[in-house]
């Protein structure tokens, strides 16, 4: 049985099981006075992590901005679980789920072994035409196209 469309236009929505790990290492300038991450790298972390997950499936962020498309965060959510020394590793996961022109991605920061869970967070794009400064209607073609992809087996 086919199932109903429950909205009148229907979103396309793409979401990925797997995770995408982007290495880090606390450098001194990542730290506060007490040699531990300071809050803020958190961020910065997140939205490396981020971009090199959209380049990895052929979303430049330098080719959105030359189309007029920027994805400003419009939601943060930072949850720390253990501090992280100056000098050590870890791995940011990123998974990411398309919604329409909203793009949520979950993230876990966690040692290379899997063992220490640092933070999780939660972060929300939407996809604005720079030039008008609106939310865009949908996202452009080559984007929509590559963030599909996350759902196909």
């Amino acid at each position: 049985m086919t199932e109903l469309p429950t909205h009148a236009i229907q979103p396309a929505v793409a979401a990925s099981d797997s995770w995408f790990d982007y290495p880090v290492r606390v450098q001194p300038h990542h730290t506060d006075y007490a040699g531990v991450a300071w809050h803020g790298t958190y961020v910065s972390w997140l939205e490396e992590a981020r971009i090199e997950y959209l380049r990895s499936i052929g979303v430049n962020y330098e080719d959105l901005v030359a189309i007029g498309c920027e994805l400003p965060v419009v939601e943060l959510s930072l949850r720390y679980h253990r501090v992280i020394q100056m000098g050590a590793e870890a791995i940011v996961r990123t998974r990411l789920q398309m919604d329409g022109v909203r793009l949520s991605c979950d993230y876990r920061i966690q040692s290379p072994d899997g063992e220490i869970l640092y933070a999780t967070a939660q972060v929300t794009l939407v996809a604005v035409d720079r030039e008008k400064g609106k939310i865009m209607r949908v996202l452009p073609p080559a984007v929509k196209s590559a963030l599909m992809r996350l759902a196909s087996p």
